[in-house]
């Protein structure tokens, strides 16, 4: 279980962000997070998944509140979680083959062995052909590099993910195409999920319950499903 309990969070400590904020994502729920941009929802996504500190609040993961972030958490926290970020040329290292960029989690955890067999899997599953996995990140189109930046978030089998907009610069087939992916997993491993947007109709359509970030900052009562 995902639980953010009054995150307060920010870039600067005078002017936070994400003010007062507390989420729950169950085991196997899919939770869509929907607001405009600038609200501070990618924030918190970053907080859940372990890269930003809050300046306060209590994020617990599993029963277990989390005392460390980014590279001082322990190894299991930080790879039971796997993330797709808005822009994949802005989180993928342009130096990388496709077929190093997935296998990137595997070796920085010494599970180098297992990269061939695991990366020829996922690059099947989200739709990248053997031709493309030698290519660099400027040789593929942002759907293609966004396909390898998903099968790299599944690459260590994360018991949560986390998209935040990881549609939003796809076309309608490619999105379509990714969200199944991530359903099938979810499906098949029993996964929690929050999918951060702002299109209200895609996370309805994807998640079991939608979350409006105006209701989360307000710190109402129980939120409504919408």
């Amino acid at each position: 279980m995902l639980e953010l309990r009054a995150i307060t969070a920010g870039y600067d400590r005078r002017t936070p962000v994400v003010r007062d904020v507390s989420l729950t994502v169950e085991p196997g729920e899919a939770v869509g997070l929907l607001g405009p941009s600038g609200c501070g929802k990618s924030t918190l996504a970053r907080v859940a998944a372990l890269l930003h500190r809050p300046d306060s609040g209590t994020l617990i993961l599993d029963g277990t509140p989390v005392r460390h972030w980014r590279h001082r958490a322990p190894r299991e926290l930080r790879t039971a979680c796997g993330v797709v970020f808005q822009q994949p040329r802005l989180s993928a290292d342009p130096r990388l083959r496709l077929d190093d960029l997935i296998a990137e989690p595997l070796r920085a955890t010494g599970r180098r062995t297992e990269a061939p067999g695991r990366v020829a899997e996922l690059a099947a599953t989200v739709g990248l052909t053997p031709d493309l996995l030698s290519r660099r990140p400027h040789e593929v189109s942002d759907g293609q590099l966004q396909r390898a930046c998903l099968a790299r978030a599944l690459v260590l089998r994360p018991r949560r993910l986390i998209c935040d907009e990881m549609t939003s610069m796809l076309d309608a087939s490619t999105a379509a195409a990714l969200v199944a992916v991530v359903e099938d997993y979810r499906r098949t491993t029993g996964a929690g999920l929050l999918a951060v947007g702002h299109d209200r109709t895609l996370l309805r359509r994807w998640c079991d319950r939608t979350v409006h970030w105006d209701d989360l900052a307000r710190g109402g009562g129980p939120i409504p499903r919408v």
